[in-house]
């Protein structure tokens, strides 16, 4: 089981922790919402809670809770540039569906 970033996202996250001045990481986490029933969470990290998972992927820790790995495991966070547009991209496999907004998800 494991969550990775693309090298694009783990360069964003680490100039973001170093622009933030802390930060250990980032947590993904998957939360009931949306058309689809599930939507990503995405925070910086301070510290490790007890019972969290983590994963390294190109030197940047990726934190994330027992109950959602299920839901994001194999999953690859990118960081893509569509025209004017930049974000995240959440490549997952365990995606059955998702929302025409493209926010929400089921498994």
């Amino acid at each position: 089981m494991a969550i990775t970033l693309s090298e694009r996202a783990a360069r964003h996250v680490s100039n973001f922790l170093t622009k933030r001045g802390k930060g250990i990481g980032i947590r993904l986490g998957v939360r009931t919402s949306g058309c689809s029933g599930m939507a990503y969470k995405l925070e910086f990290v301070d510290e490790i809670a007890e019972g969290d998972l983590s994963f390294e992927s190109h030197g940047v820790m990726v934190i994330t809770d027992p109950k959602s790995l299920p839901y994001l495991d194999g999953t690859e966070l990118d960081f893509v540039r569509e025209g004017l547009n930049e974000g995240f991209k959440f490549n997952n496999p365990n995606v059955k569906n998702e929302c025409g907004c493209g926010e929400s998800f089921n498994v």
